[in-house]
C-alpha cells in the first residue's frame, strides 16, 4: 500500500495535532474557570439535554464518546463532587442512571459562557461558514465510519 501524498500527510498530521491540542487548552481553561474538565463538561451537557436530566450510563457512554469503564470513572468523581448521582435502574438492576444535579447544573451554567468564547475564538474565528460547512460534511462522513466500527 502506498504511503500518504503531501496533502494527505499534511491533513493528517494537522488533525492529530488538534486532536491532542484542542482538548488540553479547552480542561486548562474549564480546570481553571469551573473546576471540571472537558470530560466532566460533556457529561454534564449529554445529561443536562437528557429528558428528566438523566441517562443510563451506558446511553451517557454512547453520547459522549467514552468507553463503559471510563464513563463508569468519570460519574464516580463527580457524585463524590455532587454534581451528579447515580442509582439502579429500576426496570433493569445491572443498569445504573446518572443524573444531574443543581449543582452540576449551576457548574454548567457557570462554565458554559467562557466555553463558548473559547469555541469561537480557537477554532470558529479562523473558518469561514463555508468552509465550516463542508468541513461539517467530511468529518460526519467519518463519524459515521468509526461509529459503524466502535458499535457494540
Amino acid at each position: 500500500m502506498p504511503g500518504l501524498d503531501g496533502d494527505e500527510e499534511l491533513f493528517w498530521r494537522s488533525l492529530v495535532e488538534l486532536l491532542l491540542r484542542l482538548p488540553r487548552v479547552l480542561d486548562e481553561h474549564f480546570d481553571r474557570e469551573a473546576r471540571v474538565g472537558m470530560t466532566d463538561y460533556s457529561v454534564l451537557v449529554a445529561l443536562s439535554e437528557a429528558p428528566s436530566g438523566e441517562l443510563r450510563m451506558g446511553e451517557l457512554a454512547e453520547a459522549t464518546a467514552l468507553s463503559r469503564s471510563r464513563m463508569s470513572r468519570v460519574v464516580d468523581d463527580l457524585v463524590r463532587r455532587s454534581l451528579v448521582t447515580r442509582r439502579r435502574c429500576e426496570q433493569d438492576a445491572r443498569s445504573a442512571i446518572a443524573a444531574i444535579t443543581p449543582e452540576g447544573l449551576a457548574v454548567l451554567t457557570a462554565a458554559y459562557p467562557g466555553h463558548v468564547a473559547r469555541v469561537r475564538s480557537l477554532v470558529l474565528d479562523h473558518i469561514t461558514k463555508s468552509e465550516m460547512r463542508t468541513t461539517t460534511q467530511a468529518l460526519s462522513r467519518v463519524l459515521t465510519a468509526l461509529r459503524e466500527t466502535t458499535a457494540d
